[in-house]
């Protein structure tokens, strides 16, 4: 419980250092683009779930996929992007608590393919 409460503080942390030092204005949020920039096409995501990431890369990828949760899907319902966002979150928090597996889950949460084939814009 302590490590999950650690792991959300870092999170949170990580999100406002990222949109602080993203650019992005206080009442904008970090658009997907930017996101998937960094954490999929950078290799970001790939790193951390191999185990090569530094923490520093691990709080990033929080951040991330923290503020990815946090926009509107392009198209595609709602609840969906909710789920499939809300996992990557959970994973990439899950590999800062350390937890057993963790790298294996965000692989799979990552799936490019499941989520774009209902949310990818034009």
């Amino acid at each position: 419980m302590r490590k999950l409460l650690v792991a959300s503080i870092i999170v949170i942390s990580g999100w406002t250092v990222l949109t602080m030092t993203s650019g992005a204005q206080d009442d904008k949020k970090v658009a997907i683009k930017e996101v998937m920039k960094v954490a999929m096409k950078g290799g970001l995501t790939k790193k951390v779930a191999d185990g090569t990431a530094t923490d520093d890369e691990k709080k990033k990828l929080a951040g991330l996929f923290a503020a990815l949760h946090e926009n509107k899907p392009p198209r595609g319902e709602q609840a969906s992007w909710d789920e499939k966002t809300k996992a990557l979150v959970d994973a990439a928090n899950d590999v800062l608590a350390g937890k057993e597996g963790a790298g294996a889950n965000l692989q799979k949460a990552a799936n490019c393919m499941a989520c774009h084939s209902a949310h990818k814009g034009k």
